[in-house]
């Protein structure tokens, strides 16, 4: 994988390119700078993945790699946003490569058509500074909340279908929540949207939060969804925050569970 080399100022181009970022009090060259050194991993290409590497990139990561094997269909379209016409039966990770070097080209950006097994996560974890959960299954959130947790690493999580929303961030240290504790307390069901539906703009208003989690841990900057739980209604267009209890007999993180996967 390409590695991001260290920044240590930002040139004249990207100050007036990232200066509406700059400007922010409490933001400033520094945490820019932060951003133009991370390496983020997404898992996920569709909805949720397109609305937050989108973002992402726009506002200046250093280094992105977007896990997706499956291929765009004509259905993704109405809610997969930088996948186009053009992209049908071409691979998604491709897709939303090719379009965000459109975006910003000097991110360092890489295609991965493949699902990822635990090692081949565990070797990508060591690679990156955050991931971005944008997948659609239960058996995927897990096994990344596992291995985030083994190797140390934060993640943000994210889901949506119908008109509802979910959002947390998980840091991976012992005394937090893990995904983990949340997802024990799910059914064996595990509704996808070709089962369920859902409502074009719900994935991108969690998928562009999710964006905004990773800037605010990569840098520092505001405080991130760590130990709650972030829930959209898209029906009333109502928010409501949960608290998120550590478990101490997770399978995961549990008071005596080793730090390891």
């Amino acid at each position: 994988m390409k590695s991001v080399p260290p920044k240590t100022s930002i040139n004249t181009q990207q100050a007036l390119r990232y200066s509406r970022q700059i400007l922010l009090p409490g933001f400033d060259l520094d945490k820019q700078e932060k951003l133009l050194s991370s390496r983020v991993l997404i898992i996920g290409a569709g909805g949720l993945g397109c609305a937050a590497a989108q973002y992402l990139v726009a506002a200046g990561i250093g280094l992105l790699t977007i896990v997706d094997d499956d291929q765009v269909e004509l259905s993704n379209l109405q809610r997969q946003v930088l996948h186009g016409e053009k992209d049908i039966g071409f691979h998604k990770s491709q897709s939303v490569k090719d379009a965000l070097v459109a975006n910003n080209s000097e991110v360092v950006i890489t295609s991965l058509f493949q699902r990822l097994s635990d090692k081949g996560l565990r070797e990508q974890l060591q690679e990156h500074d955050i991931v971005l959960d944008c997948s659609d299954n239960l058996v995927t959130r897990n096994q990344i909340n596992a291995q985030c947790f083994a190797a140390g690493k934060p993640f943000v999580s994210g889901a949506a279908i119908r008109m509802e929303g979910q959002l947390a961030s998980f840091t991976a240290k012992p005394g937090d929540a893990c995904y983990r504790c949340l997802s024990a307390s799910f059914g064996e069901q595990n509704l996808s949207c070709m089962e369920a539906g859902i409502m074009s703009p719900v994935v991108g208003i969690i998928g562009a939060m999710q964006a905004l989690e990773a800037i605010k841990i990569l840098t520092a900057f505001g405080k991130p969804l760590v130990n709650k739980l972030l829930m959209f209604d898209a029906m009333t267009s109502e928010w409501r925050r949960f608290n998120l209890v550590k478990n101490s007999h997770c399978s995961v993180c549990g008071d005596a569970t080793p730090n390891k996967c």
